[in-house]
C-alpha cells in the first residue's frame, strides 16, 4: 500500500470533511477566476465601445485669429479665414512607427457658402471613413457619391428642404442625396459633400481646413502617436481628443483594483476554511496517526499523507473552481456591458493560474496541520484508542 493510496482512502472514508474543504477551495478559485474574466470582457467591451466613439486625433492648422468652433477647430463666424493643410501632407500619417493603430484619416475642408439668400456652413468629407469617424450617424437616403449633399436636420429644417431636392450652392445646382438624421451636435447644422467637390465650389483644391484621425483603442499609445504626427506635420496642430477615453479607462482600473482586493479577500477565506478543517481533521485522526507511527511511519510519511489528500482536493477544486467561475463571468457579463456581446473562452494562463492558486492554498493551509500530526508523540497518540 502506498501513501497515495492511504491518501485517497482517507479521502474516501471522511466525505464530508472532504467536500467541505473542496467547497472552500472552490468557491475561492472561482471568485478570482470570475474576478479576471469580468475585468477582460470589460476590457474588450470598452475597446469596442472605444472603437466606435470615431475620431480621437484632431489635426489642425497652426492659427490663433479664430472664435467659432466646430469639434475643436475654430471659425470666424461669416468670414472664414484661416490656413489650410495640404491633403497631400496627410499621406505622411502612414509612416509613423505607430502607423498600425491608426483606424482611418479623414480629411475635412470647411467653408461658408450661400444657399436660398442664406450663410451656410458647407463640410467637405470623404464619405469612406464615415464608418469609422462617425458610426453613430443615421440617415434618410444614401450618401454623396463624386457628387451630391448629404444635409444635417437643423439646416434641412432651416432651409426647408427634403431629400430629392435640390440646392443651388455658389451658383451651382446639386442634388439632396440623404437627410442626416438629429446627432446633437454640430453636425445638425452643416451641409456635408464629397471632398473634392467642395473643394472645387470653394476654390481650394488639395488643401484641407482639418483632417479627424480615428486610432482610438485600449493599449493605443494616443499620447505618443500625436507626438509622432505632430513631427512630420510641424505646420500644424495635432491634440487628442482624450475626456472619454481616460474616464472608461479610470473607471476599469478601479474595477481592476477591487477585483484584485476581493478575490485576495476570498482566497483568504477560503485558505481558512482549509485550515480549520485540516485542524479538525488531524484531531479526531490521532488514534490512526498513533497507529502509523507505531507501525513504522515516520513523521515525513505522515506528512506527506496529510498533504497528499489536501492535494487532491486541491487539484480537483482548481478544476471545478475554473469552470465555475467563467460559468459565473459569462452568466453576469450582460449586467455589466450593454449592447456589444461579450463572450469568454478559455484562457489556459487564467486555467492554469486558478489551478496553481487551488494547489497552493490548499497545501499551504494543510502544513501546519501536517506538520502537527507528524509531531504527535506515538504513545500518546494511542492514548486515544
Amino acid at each position: 500500500m502506498t501513501l497515495g493510496s492511504i491518501a485517497l482512502k482517507n479521502l474516501r472514508r471522511r466525505k464530508t470533511k472532504a467536500i467541505f474543504i473542496l467547497v472552500g477551495l472552490m468557491v475561492g478559485v472561482s471568485a478570482v477566476v470570475t474576478f479576471f474574466s469580468l475585468v477582460k470582457a470589460l476590457t474588450e467591451d470598452i475597446a469596442h465601445k472605444l472603437d466606435e466613439y470615431g475620431a480621437n486625433i484632431l489635426i489642425l492648422p497652426q492659427t490663433q485669429n479664430l472664435t467659432l468652433s466646430y469639434g475643436g477647430l475654430s471659425l470666424g463666424g461669416v468670414l472664414f479665414e484661416m490656413e489650410e493643410i495640404k491633403q497631400a501632407d496627410l499621406e505622411k500619417i502612414k509612416s509613423i512607427k505607430n502607423a498600425a493603430n491608426v483606424a482611418a484619416v479623414g480629411p475635412l475642408v470647411l467653408g461658408v457658402v450661400d444657399v436660398a439668400n442664406k450663410k451656410v456652413l458647407l463640410a467637405g468629407i470623404d464619405f469612406k471613413t464615415i464608418h469609422y469617424l462617425r458610426p453613430w450617424w443615421t440617415y434618410q437616403g444614401t450618401l454623396p457619391d463624386k457628387e451630391g449633399l448629404m444635409v444635417g436636420a437643423e439646416a434641412a429644417k432651416a432651409l426647408g428642404i427634403k431629400k430629392g431636392e435640390y440646392l443651388k450652392i455658389n451658383g451651382e445646382t446639386m442634388a439632396i442625396t440623404g437627410i442626416l438624421n438629429s446627432t446633437g451636435s454640430q453636425d445638425d447644422q452643416i451641409i456635408f459633400t464629397p471632398l473634392e467637390k467642395a473643394q472645387s465650389i470653394l476654390k481650394k483644391e488639395g488643401r484641407i481646413s482639418m483632417a479627424e484621425v480615428a486610432a482610438l483603442c485600449v493599449g493605443c499609445p494616443i499620447e505618443e502617436m500625436v507626438r509622432q504626427i505632430s513631427e512630420i506635420l510641424p505646420g500644424a496642430k495635432v491634440m487628442a481628443v482624450k475626456q472619454v477615453v481616460e474616464s472608461r479607462l479610470e473607471a476599469l482600473s478601479h474595477f481592476q483594483k477591487a477585483a484584485y482586493v476581493f478575490s485576495a479577500l476570498v482566497a483568504l477565506v477560503g485558505a481558512l476554511v482549509v485550515l480549520v478543517t485540516m485542524m479538525g481533521s488531524v484531531k479526531e485522526r490521532t488514534a490512526e496517526i498513533g497507529i502509523f507511527r507505531a507501525v513504522g511511519f515516520r513523521s515525513k510519511h505522515i506528512m506527506q499523507i496529510i498533504l497528499g489528500e489536501a492535494g487532491i482536493i486541491s487539484v480537483v477544486a482548481g478544476v471545478l473552481g475554473f469552470f465555475t467561475g467563467l460559468g459565473a463571468a459569462q452568466a453576469i457579463i450582460p449586467f455589466f456591458t450593454s449592447g456589444h456581446h461579450v463572450s469568454l473562452s478559455i484562457d489556459p494562463l487564467l486555467a492554469g493560474l486558478a489551478l496553481a492558486m487551488a494547489t497552493i492554498l490548499g497545501l499551504a493551509a494543510s502544513y501546519y496541520p501536517a506538520r502537527l500530526a507528524a509531531n504527535l508523540d506515538p504513545h500518546e497518540a494511542l492514548r486515544a484508542l
